[in-house]
């Protein structure tokens, strides 16, 4: 199989996922800007699901870039991925519905601790594939980023038993972990690019 057909799927998948959770913010039925007020936990949580499935859809992207061939383990990993991603919209909606409830803010960050998990074995799969020396191997390196967000996860799913507002904080936390660039990847594309061009 063709990693461009499996591109074109999870990207229709993560596209689709969007425009659910836009869906869900309701136009106001006043015609003045206080109408906008009750809107205003709505569209927190679509912000920060916005961001989240950014940061996904990017690093797929480079997830699949250093992918040479394409086989079923990796097809139902990606599958496995995109089925955690899908449930975003769910918690989006009930986070933003309810101002960030306990229930809500746990759930949120369950699902969001079996994304990473999800994406860990797609990218452990991956890099199986293509062998321990590959360009994706040596980019990723020790993961730190990875292993800091799924510490963050736990600890924000314990805290919003406790205080959501605390929880909310690891969950944006992790998301301007990942909004920092990360060239590690990049750049070893574009060595292996040119070493293969010259």
């Amino acid at each position: 199989m063709n990693k461009t057909r499996l591109e074109a799927f999870s990207d229709g998948v993560l596209a689709i996922i969007i425009t659910i959770m836009i869906l869900e913010i309701k136009v106001p039925e006043g015609n003045n800007f206080s109408d906008l007020l009750p809107l205003f936990p709505k569209f927190i949580s679509y912000i920060l699901s916005f961001i989240y499935v950014g940061i996904y859809w990017n690093n797929h992207h480079y997830l699949l870039h250093g992918l040479s061939k394409v086989n079923g383990k990796i097809l139902w990993a990606n599958l496995h991925l995109l089925f955690w991603l899908s449930l975003i919209p769910v918690s989006t909606g009930w986070m933003g519905e309810h101002s960030f409830s306990k229930a809500a803010m746990a759930l949120y960050g369950l699902i969001l601790l079996f994304s990473s998990v999800a994406y860990f074995i797609l990218q452990k799969i991956i890099i199986s594939s293509e062998g321990k020396d590959s360009i994706l191997a040596k980019a990723i390196g020790k993961d730190l980023k990875g292993n800091a967000s799924t510490i963050l996860y736990i600890v924000g799913i314990v805290c919003s038993f406790y205080n959501e507002w605390i929880s909310g904080a690891c969950y944006i936390i992790v998301a301007l972990l990942w909004l920092i660039p990360d060239k590690r990847i990049e750049k070893f594309f574009i060595s292996a690019e040119k070493t293969i061009d010259s």
